[in-house]
């Protein structure tokens, strides 16, 4: 008898098992799936981007912390709307303050140019120099604070990265001040017209004093 003879109308079996012909694509026993139904059709663009967010990860986080550059770029003075910055007077008042606190410093240099006292007179110089080197240079330079601008509740910072300037930038800041006097001192008197409200000090070393503390 033919081994066909058997199995009512079966093809013939595959040598390795498998059946042959119609019983292969017959019912319950469909087709072999295919290494891509196997493991998951691969996401298109769209299944990618719904995968992993549909914001990128800058998008997503926004700007940076305070102190950095945020991701589009923006400096850090640019971001604040006018009334962020301190005032003229709150400028002033700040000055004033710190002008207070190289007084003893003062007193004795006058003493010592009334006396006609070298020794007196270069004690004063060193105080002023020492007092003013810690305060406006160091202190407001690290912090982004001096005496008077820490009760005046503002803060000297970069117009760029929102962050302290450092001792040395603070100290050029302080000569660049004489660019201020020197044109019968309306450089002073910008911050009462300029947006950033800056002084031409500010506009050159590149800083801005908004409100706020440390």
């Amino acid at each position: 008898m033919s081994n066909y003879g058997n199995g009512g109308g079966q093809g013939p079996q595959d040598p390795y098992g498998a059946p042959s012909g119609g019983q292969q694509g017959g019912a319950g026993q469909g087709a072999q799936p295919s290494l891509g139904g196997q493991y998951g059709a691969q996401p298109d663009s769209a299944g990618q981007a719904s995968q992993y967010g549909q914001a990128s990860q800058y998008g997503q986080y926004g700007q940076a912390p305070y102190g950095g550059q945020p991701y589009g770029g923006v400096a850090f003075g640019d971001q604040l709307p006018p009334d962020t910055y301190a005032s003229w007077g709150q400028r002033v008042g700040a000055y004033l303050i710190d002008l207070l606190v190289v007084l003893p410093g003062l007193i004795v240099y006058s003493i010592g140019a009334s006396a006609q006292n070298v020794l007196v007179l270069v004690i004063g110089f060193l105080l002023v120099v020492g007092l003013q080197g810690w305060n406006r240079w160091y202190k407001a330079g690290t912090t982004g604070q001096s005496i008077g601008k820490g009760v005046m509740h503002v803060r000297l910072v970069s117009a760029d990265s929102g962050r302290p300037i450092g001792p040395l930038m603070a100290f050029v800041r302080d000569l660049c001040h004489f660019v201020d006097g020197v044109i019968c001192y309306i450089g002073y008197l910008f911050p009462l017209w300029d947006r950033k409200r800056q002084t031409l000090a500010d506009k050159i070393v590149g800083t801005v004093v908004p409100h706020g503390d440390k």
